[in-house]
């Protein structure tokens, strides 16, 4: 809403007397200085003179105003904001100041205006404020708050993983606040270590974790790793007695308070309890009700479940082993090249919506998620898929409703060429396959093109038409 000025602000009580003979030059010396252009108008609502005061204001940019009537300078949508104000001028109070696009000879300048009745012949004089220095700094401000968000979002990103590499590390971390020397926070691995719940050891004392025998070595581990002494591993036994276990330690800084992460690892050379491991999280992968699949970076088929070898009708987990995922995912190769590219440019992908294929031909609606992990110089590919949930009474996604009701495109019946009715609601069902369409494949044109059917071309070009992207956003995007 554009700002008016209140019927009660102060005025001159006497300007007869404090301002004497005020003749027209100082008034006019006056306006050009308290505004950046002032312009007088005629009953008839012509232009009769311009001031422009410098700056960043052309004058010669103001010479054909003259003799013109004033709400022919000024761009379309201004014109009854001058109207407007011409009309509310001769009224006791002062106008509202309005934002008026003003036409120049070297485009359109936004102003902020306000008339004023002379109260001689019915002239009004309009003092105007150039917008472009305020736009200019919204832009900025604009710009500033959005760089703000990416980088927040970055960091709550960069965050997520980290926390979640805590949490799943096999490896005992602990966190201790140095000052007071407490565990300010430990992952899973480290209460399974210790033999209790890892929250539960927030708060307790860092040297408790170890055997008394122990103990001033965990509190020189934590005064080196301070000063920045040695970081190689400190031998250290445990609260219930265990031994082999070695202990390292690191700084780090957050919120402006120093942390120590220290880590807890056996020394023990044999890998038993980690094989014991691994052999239990296959039994579990094995019996799980979600169909799962490792693949390599060929999309060769490495291992499967029970509840994949149930959703492609294979007959064994041998059968399976060598041959191509693209066989039973996807629509046509598209699903799955939109899902891999995602995923290696990502890491990991959430709840996309494809198809699996069975043995004979068959094929049911999946929900895929997946990731990719990296075993030395080999890059290999981990997919859980689940049967898509099915709504009824609703469509699979939210579309936009059309710009008209039914009533409302009979009412044009008549009125309007049937051929400009069955344009305007193609044009809608159009924009709408686009939208879906890159929504699916996470905005990557290429492969949205392939999905409609269109050349990438085609696509740029509609692109274009609904205001949707240009080409060389494209170009940015699949590069």
């Amino acid at each position: 809403m554009e700002p008016q000025l209140s019927p009660e602000v102060m005025r001159f009580k006497s300007p007869k007397e404090s301002l004497g003979d005020f003749d027209a030059e100082t008034a006019a010396r006056v306006m050009a200085a308290s505004s950046d252009i002032a312009i007088v108008i005629d009953r008839n609502g012509v232009i009769r003179d311009v001031a422009v005061s410098g700056g960043e204001i052309a004058p010669d940019a103001f010479s054909d105003l003259v003799d013109r009537r004033w709400v022919d300078t000024v761009t379309g949508e201004s014109r009854h904001k001058i109207e407007e104000m011409l009309r509310e001028a001769p009224g006791a109070h002062a106008g509202r100041w309005r934002e008026i696009n003003q036409q120049t000879s070297r485009g359109a300048i936004p102003f902020r205006y306000i008339a004023l009745d002379t109260g001689r012949d019915g002239k009004v004089i309009a003092l105007g404020r150039d917008l472009r220095g305020v736009a200019s700094m919204q832009q900025r401000l604009l710009q500033a708050q959005q760089s703000m968000e990416r980088d927040y979002v970055r960091l709550r990103q960069a965050e997520s993983r980290y926390r979640l590499l805590f949490q799943i590390s096999s490896e005992a971390v602990l966190i201790v606040d140095p000052a007071t020397k407490r565990i300010a926070e430990a992952n899973p691995a480290a209460g399974a270590l210790l033999g209790s719940d890892h929250e539960a050891l927030a708060g307790q004392a860092f040297a408790r974790v170890f055997h008394p025998e122990s103990r001033d070595a965990a509190g020189a581990l934590l005064i080196d790793a301070q000063g920045g002494g040695r970081f190689e591993p400190m031998r250290l036994r445990l609260a219930d007695g265990r031994e082999d276990f070695a202990a390292t330690a690191s700084v780090f800084r957050q919120d402006g308070q120093v942390h120590v992460l220290v880590r807890i690892a056996s020394t023990r050379t044999d890998n038993s309890a980690e094989a014991e491991t691994k052999s239990t999280l296959l039994r579990v992968l094995n019996r799980i009700p979600d169909a799962f699949v490792v693949v390599d970076d060929a999309l060769n088929i490495v291992d499967v479940n029970l509840a994949f070898l149930e959703l492609s009708q294979l007959p064994s987990s041998e059968s399976a082993q060598g041959q191509s995922l693209t066989r039973f995912v996807g629509r046509a190769g598209v699903d799955l090249n939109v899902l891999m590219a995602n995923l290696r440019e990502h890491g990991w992908v959430r709840n996309f919506s494809s198809v699996v294929r069975t043995l004979y031909g068959a094929q049911d609606d999946v929900e895929i998620s997946a990731v990719s992990v990296r075993d030395g110089l080999e890059a290999y590919h981990g997919f859980v898929m689940r049967p898509a949930k099915r709504r009824t009474g609703q469509s699979a996604s939210p579309v936009r409703d059309l710009p008209r009701t039914t009533e409302q495109l009979t009412e044009l019946v008549g009125r309007v060429p049937l051929r400009e009715i069955v344009r305007e609601t193609t044009d809608v069902i159009e924009r709408m396959c686009i939208e879906a369409a890159l929504n699916l494949t996470g905005n990557n044109r290429a492969s949205a093109s392939e999905v409609l059917g269109l050349s990438r071309q085609s696509l740029y070009s509609k692109l274009n038409r609904y205001g949707l992207g240009s080409a060389d956003a494209d170009g940015e995007a699949d590069a």
